[in-house]
């Protein structure tokens, strides 16, 4: 059973490293908030082991994040490894009482682990086959502790959601990922089409090629956006209100970056308090007129009306 100190070090571990996700996920049902404090943990603690900055050693991170992956999976007590423990057991148990699948730990694990060695990404497919299990597992074990009941169905919306998800923040810490990790997730595609190289990212030269770069990328992002936020209504209807603020919140930096005409690698994009309680607070007043997800999300984000990302005919219904 996962005790109350176990969940306390979590949620610190949320509030500290993950504030936009820690809002949404406040405003789940105990049954699944506590859950999600402790898989958001875990995810942090296997994050931390690749993202270190100072002394890193990749055959050491990667040995760490196998002791990691065997807690995890139960192969081995938590008190055996670095990292830490009382998050590890929380997980396992969390695991066991949730039925969360081996398949997916493993696919989480082996996305840290390739981190350490591939900084860059040629396809937009070949970033979807790292996203498998940087975002999609993360979403799939959500499901498990939300208990969707019809998985099947639910499973890609909430893959494009993750997916969009992370997207999102990648586009947002262009200049963080490429100065301190060397890593771009921008995909090489479109770099090419537009003369983007990765010298002018490091450099910060915002450019009509730059910006052209990532209008493209945001539209991707949202197409992503439309196929998940489709699926909200699959998930149990205690969690679908949170689910939905996530999706507001993680979109709103689309605004944010339009804003700064696609300027992210002088200053990243940043959601103050204020706009996050804000556009919780609009999100539930325009939920309160209509519990469709959808038509809520294109409300409350205006996503819908950019460029390729209108609605076609046939979607849901203007809000009243």
């Amino acid at each position: 059973m996962v005790d109350h100190t176990q969940i306390s070090t979590s949620k610190t571990i949320q509030r500290r490293t993950g504030k936009t996700f820690h809002l949404a996920t406040r405003l789940l049902p105990k049954r699944v908030r506590h859950a999600t404090y402790v898989l958001y943990a875990f995810f942090r603690v296997a994050d931390d082991v690749v993202d270190t900055t100072e002394d890193r050693d990749p055959d050491v991170q990667r040995a760490e994040l196998d002791a990691i992956r065997a807690v995890a999976l139960g192969d081995r007590d938590a008190d055996a490894v670095d990292a830490d423990g009382e998050v590890l057991t929380a997980f396992r148990e969390l695991a066991d009482r949730h039925d969360i699948s081996d398949e997916d730990i493993d696919i989480f694990v082996d996305a840290m682990q390739s981190d350490l060695e591939k900084t860059r990404y040629e396809t937009h497919e070949e970033l979807e086959e790292y996203m498998r299990g940087s975002a999609v597992a993360v979403g799939y074990m959500m499901m498990d502790v939300m208990e969707v009941d019809d998985k099947e169905t639910a499973a890609p919306h909430a893959a494009a959601l993750a997916e969009a998800f992370q997207l999102s923040n990648f586009l947002r810490d262009v200049a963080e990922d490429v100065h301190e990790y060397d890593r771009v997730y921008l995909p090489a595609e479109t770099r090419e089409e537009y003369g983007v190289t990765v010298d002018q990212l490091r450099a910060g030269e915002v450019d009509a090629g730059f910006r052209e770069a990532m209008r493209a990328e945001l539209a991707y992002t949202e197409r992503k956006y439309r196929e998940g936020v489709a699926g909200i209504e699959y998930l149990p209807e205690d969690c679908q209100f949170a689910v939905l603020v996530s999706a507001v919140l993680y979109a709103d930096h689309h605004r944010l970056i339009r804003e700064r005409n696609c300027d992210v690698l002088t200053e990243t994009p940043s959601l103050s308090t204020t706009r996050k309680l804000w556009l919780v607070a609009k999100t539930r007043a325009l939920w309160a007129l209509n519990s469709n997800p959808e038509a809520v999300f294109y409300r409350a984000t205006g996503l819908a009306e950019t460029g390729d990302n209108r609605r076609p005919h046939g979607g849901p219904q203007p809000m009243p």
